[in-house]
């Protein structure tokens, strides 16, 4: 009997152990970046951070690098339930509303401070939209200042002239236009190719960027303009995260409130350690002179111009309020 009693207690045991084990969740989470990318490694940070708050009852697996959806297809999938979770460069969404564009906005914001009001003060709307499709956003980080990038000095408007320059969303390729170069899709995973093929001539993306691409390898100046910083969003789907029990959703929003505190820190970090690895590897780094900041200014106004035409009152409220925050009313 006794023997009896042991089989039965460990038939137990191990039934628990199984049910136990069949409770725990696993997300898939897709982003375009690399391994060398800061957002990247913010991001596997927040999966091993919730991993251990939740001691494994949900483990988010990153895919970096477009390895598991391309980038454009990362909220769609997301939406469908193909995967559970995504990151992606919050403008590209632009061509569903113009408030995913406001932070593309020359001008706008300036800094990492302005850049973090903005970012408070359209949050609740992009969460709004975000809801309607089924989705929840949990944290979003800035990229450092956009500047421009290529193979001579930048010293006259003129040289934009029909200049093949990489852009990787509508409001950046609309800038280029109007600073009379030719814009060209490309996914950051593909920057080397196409230079190497001579499909861009020249980007405008951040420091960070540049470092992760090894930008000295084809390009020789980088023009520090502080053009506007953009961010990246990180998101769920809302049907995986209801399905969570409550404790489990607590560590998820407290793991993503410290991977947005941690993010903005190590974007801020990451830019002074790039700009210094951009001149260590032979690139020059300088601020635009007179002329070509006045052309960037004007091409930035005509930018904002056409925003205000497409954008709804509640965009324009959201704008207002965050220039009435900034003093820039």
């Amino acid at each position: 009997m006794r023997h009896m009693f042991l089989f039965t207690a460990t038939a137990t045991c191990s039934l628990l152990a199984l049910a136990t084990s069949a409770q725990a969740a696993q997300w898939n989470l897709a982003t375009p970046y690399g391994d060398a990318s800061f957002h990247t490694e913010n991001t596997k940070q927040f999966a091993e951070d919730v991993a251990e708050a939740t001691d494994g009852e949900l483990t988010i697996n990153v895919h970096s690098g477009g390895s598991l959806v391309e980038h454009g297809e990362i909220k769609s999938s997301v939406r469908r339930g193909t995967i559970n979770a995504g990151e992606i460069f919050l403008s590209t969404l632009s061509n569903e509303s113009p408030i995913y564009e406001v932070d593309t906005l020359p001008g706008v914001a300036g800094s990492y401070e302005e850049a973090y009001q903005l970012w408070e003060v359209t949050k609740p709307v992009i969460n709004d939209l975000f809801a309607e499709e089924g989705l929840m956003p949990l944290y979003a980080v800035a990229w450092p200042a956009q500047g421009i990038y290529t193979d001579f000095e930048l010293t006259d408007p003129d040289e934009f002239d029909g200049l093949r320059v990489r852009a990787p969303n509508i409001n950046t390729q609309r800038f280029i236009e109007n600073l009379g170069g030719s814009p060209t899709e490309t996914e950051e995973s593909d920057i080397p190719n196409a230079f190497s093929t001579g499909r861009v001539d020249a980007m405008i993306t951040s420091s960070s960027t540049g470092n992760a691409m090894t930008a000295w390898d084809y390009v020789s100046h980088y023009t520090d303009a502080n053009l506007w910083l953009p961010k990246n969003i990180v998101f769920i789907s809302r049907d995986a995260y209801q399905q969570l029990d409550e404790s489990t959703q607590d560590a998820v929003m407290e793991a993503a409130a410290e991977a947005e505190e941690r993010g903005w820190e190590l974007s801020r970090q990451d830019n002074e350690d790039s700009l210094q690895a951009l001149q260590d590897n032979g690139i020059t780094v300088s601020e635009p002179n007179d002329a070509v900041a006045e052309a960037l200014q004007a091409a930035g106004d005509e930018l904002y111009e056409s925003w205000l035409e497409r954008a709804d009152e509640r965009a324009e409220q959201v704008l207002e309020n965050y220039r009435q925050q900034v003093g820039n009313d």
